[in-house]
């Protein structure tokens, strides 16, 4: 049996939007030709892809959500072997699909696609934007090549390129603007604490240095922690990685244990993506 590359691609485009019309608009083709051949793929394959809902629209069967996985793979196999052929022609073309969180989208991104958009104009750059394990989870299930991520990096490649660490954030007149070195034990009480969907990296230094953060207030995002430091709410702990991207006029101190943690790159494979995100990754490393 013979895969049709196209059939796979629209399967592709409904898996993802989960909806025949908007694939049907990204695809620039009609709604029935989208229905059409996904019955094409369906009937080649002897299996059911989608479940078809009155409400939802569609949703993936098991089957279906493997064999996307699987087209992904082939989408991206397909990339390599036209960008290969480009380069022996002195040409890099196709596209790179990069996961990235916003603080490193912010400080990290806009340099190196610069530069690489300067070099190779005719690479098409695609950027996802989530948390650290969302991004994880793209890469695992090929939705994107590489990702910048937070540490750990566990079950991936990986190359460093920030070293991080946590920093406590107070008003211009807390009773701490004179202190060096905020006490998180003394303080613990008092602490609001930024996750920024990168709790992965924090549980574990939490765990390490045994605070509990349950009873605590946790926040999501640089933004919201400074609002409620601002409102004199607790003393806000964030990376600051995280709280660099974003302006404000808060006091920000050092603190004791020291928390850290590493931003990198990430791909199941830095051998098996394109050479357009092999080059894309070099730039990064660059930087």
């Amino acid at each position: 049996m013979n895969l049709n590359l196209n059939h796979l691609n629209v399967f592709v485009a409904a898996a993802e939007k989960m909806n025949i019309t908007e694939a049907a608009k990204a695809l620039f083709i009609s709604q029935p030709a989208v229905s059409k051949t996904i019955k094409q793929l369906e009937d080649a394959l002897q299996v059911r892809l989608f479940v078809r809902d009155k409400q939802k629209g569609i949703i993936l069967t098991d089957v279906g959500r493997e064999i996307l996985i699987l087209a992904r793979q082939m989408q991206s196999i397909e990339n390599r072997i036209f960008q290969a052929a480009s380069r022996e022609n002195q040409l890099l073309t196709g596209k790179v699909k990069i996961g990235s969180f916003p603080a490193a989208s912010t400080l990290l991104l806009p340099e190196a696609i610069s530069r690489f958009r300067a070099k190779y104009p005719q690479v098409q750059i695609e950027l996802s934007e989530g948390v650290s394990d969302q991004i994880k989870e793209w890469v695992t299930d090929r939705t994107v090549e590489i990702g910048l991520v937070a540490s750990p990096f566990a079950g991936f490649e990986h190359h460093s390129l920030v070293q991080d660490h946590m920093v406590a954030v107070i008003p211009d007149d807390h009773e701490l603007q004179n202190t060096e070195i905020v006490d998180l034990r003394k303080y613990e009480q008092d602490m609001i604490y930024c996750k920024g969907g990168h709790e992965a990296a924090l549980n574990s230094a939490i765990q390490q240095h045994h605070f509990n953060l349950e009873s605590y207030l946790t926040v999501q995002t640089a933004e919201t922690l400074i609002q409620m430091v601002r409102r004199r709410l607790g003393i806000g702990l964030v990376f600051d990685f995280t709280l660099s991207s974003v302006s404000h006029e808060l006091i920000v101190k050092p603190i004791t244990p020291v928390i850290t943690r590493e931003i990198g790159i990430i791909a199941l494979s830095f051998a098996e993506i394109s050479p357009a995100s092999m080059e894309f990754v070099r730039m990064m490393k660059e930087s």
